[in-house]
């Protein structure tokens, strides 16, 4: 019987760009998931030069900036990040629909990664464990992602 050969990312990158995406709403929160995200991609082998950040007013408006950067094809990955944070209303039903909706879709049209940290969480005592306590650092995961993603692509395509 003859061997499968499979197809996985490493989780050292060498030579990539990488974009982060973030929400400055819920800063407390997101610029924890940034330093996360910039410290998870510096340890993997991505230079410091090699990482942009574009910030947006919130995560409703983040989809918007992730297709922007993905079509100016200046990036090997992005990673966008924020924190819709439940309330009384029906409004982070709103946003965190349209977030994920609008950034889901980014990926498969430009063929890049775009790697999700943004937290929809129920409390900001959820939030604050996501973004660095004990539930980790879902901005750093993000970014682990995305190099994993780069490397599977590369991979792709030469095989």
């Amino acid at each position: 019987m003859s061997e499968i050969k499979t197809y996985e990312g490493g989780m050292v990158v060498e030579g990539a760009r990488f974009c982060l995406v973030a929400s400055r709403f819920n800063s407390f929160i997101v610029d924890h998931l940034v330093e996360g995200a910039i410290d998870a991609l510096v340890r993997h082998g991505a230079k410091r030069e090699d990482i942009h950040l574009v910030k947006t007013p919130g995560a409703y408006e983040l989809p918007l900036a992730v297709q922007q950067v993905a079509a100016s094809q200046r990036y090997d990955a992005i990673v966008a990040l924020g924190a819709v944070i439940r309330g009384s209303t029906p409004h982070f039903d709103y946003v965190a629909g349209e977030c994920v909706k609008g950034i889901s879709s980014i990926s498969l049209k430009h063929e890049i990664p775009v790697a999700f940290g943004v937290l929809t969480v129920d409390s900001i005592e959820q939030a604050v464990e996501r973004a660095g306590t004990k539930a980790g650092n879902k901005g750093a995961e993000a970014a682990l992602s995305a190099v994993e993603m780069v490397n599977l692509l590369r991979g792709l395509k030469q095989a």
